[in-house]
Parts: structure tokens; sequence; C-alpha cells
């Protein structure tokens, strides 16, 4: 898979090299290149690096606390896996459809707070129940699924000048908090620290990004899209 990838990778470079660059791209790398960071740029970098935490303590610790904790086999670890990756890309699919009856700055506001819950649960679960442990790590991919898109797409409906940017400047934050929960959970577990109290301190984090999230999009409407553009 690595090999296959880095082909692709090679054989879309060489083919992008003979592409032009449309006006439009050109112009908005030129508007984003002056003056420098907004300020507001800050609330939005802040709330991707605790989403990233909140993701990867989901994505990387999972399988540790459903073996671990819960008891289950290493096949049930793997569902749970794939069940909370399944409805995270579910979840923007389903939000963006009903984006009608549903505005997305609600469904913002609201995400981050089911997905404490689903964190509560993990923490609070039972040893022998996996079978809870996979339908919590299913509503945890619920409560992550729009989060970093509609941050994005916020930062580009606001920070205007500084839209070709944001969505870098954005997974940059997000790939911080992914460290931390990536590398700084190992040592916390090597310390005595337990996977359940890992889990109860992201549901305060995840609490935390509610009341963020209004930072966030003070002010701001619904992005017309739930999925955030690359240019103008």
């Amino acid at each position: 898979m690595p090999v296959t990838s880095a082909a692709l990778l090679v054989t879309l470079v060489v083919v992008s090299l003979g592409l032009p660059l449309e006006a439009g791209a050109r112009r908005a790398a030129g508007a984003s290149t002056g003056g420098g960071i907004p300020a507001r740029f800050w609330i939005y970098a802040g709330f991707a690096a605790l989403y990233g935490i909140c993701e990867t303590v989901n994505g990387n610790w999972s399988q540790e606390e459903m073996t671990s904790e819960l008891g289950a086999s290493t096949t049930a670890a793997a569902l749970a896996l794939t069940v909370f990756w399944a409805m995270v890309t579910l979840g923007r699919v389903v939000l963006a459809a009903v984006q009608e009856w549903v505005p997305s700055r609600v469904a913002y506001h609201l995400l981050p707070f089911v997905l404490a819950g689903a964190f509560a649960i993990v923490a609070l679960l039972p040893d022998d129940e996996p079978v809870l442990g996979v339908l919590a790590f299913g509503l945890a991919g619920l409560g992550c699924s729009a989060l970093l898109p509609l941050t994005i797409s916020f930062g580009q409906g606001e920070l205007t000048d500084f839209s070709a940017r944001v969505a870098g400047g954005v997974i940059a934050f997000y790939q911080v908090g992914y460290g931390v929960a990536a590398f700084g959970v190992g040592p916390l577990l090597a310390g005595g620290v337990g996977l359940p109290t890992i889990y109860a301190s992201a549901a305060v984090i995840a609490v935390i990004l509610g009341g963020w999230s209004f930072l966030v999009a003070r002010r701001r409407p619904s992005p017309a899209s739930l999925h955030p553009h690359v240019g103008h």
C-alpha cells in the first residue's frame, strides 16, 4: 500500500505539472499572502487542536480500551474502530443532506456535547460489555463527524482575506492535537492513569469544545455547504 500510494502521488505530481493554474486560484493565493495572521484565526486554531485530541483519543486508543478494559476480542476492537470511522463519514453525509431542517450552525453547537456523552459512556462502561463499547464509539464518530470541516468553512467565511490559508492552518493545529493524544496518552497509561480516566477527561475537553463552538461561530450564518472550499 505505501508503494502504491507513492506511485499514485508521483503520477499526480507529473500530470499536475502540465496543468495551468486558474486565474481565480492565483488571485486567492495572492490575496492571502498579504498581512499577518488575523487574531480571530487563533480561535479556530484552538478549536482544531482540542478537536484533534478528542478524535485521536477515539481513533488511536479505542482498540486498547476495548481489549484491556472491556474484555473484547481483537475482532470486536477492530469493529469498534471501523464503526467509529464509518460514523464520522456517515454523519457528514447525513448532516449535509439535512441542512435545510438542521442548520449546520446548530449541528456545530450540538455535536461536541454528543461527543462528550459518548466519552462519558465509554468511561463508565462495565468490563463485560464490548457491544456497548462498539455502540459508544459509533456515537463518538457521529459527534466528531462535521466538526473539522465546519470549522474550516466558518473560518473561510469569516477570514476572507486569509481564506486560502485557513484550511491549511486549521489542519496544522488539528495535527497538533493529534500528536498530543497519540503520544501523550501512552506515558499517562505507563504512569498508572487508566483509560476510563482518559476518556472521562476527554469528555471534559469535548464540553469545552461545545462552549468554544460559540466563539468560533459567533454571529456567523450557517455555511452554505458543510464541506469547505479550497479557493475562489
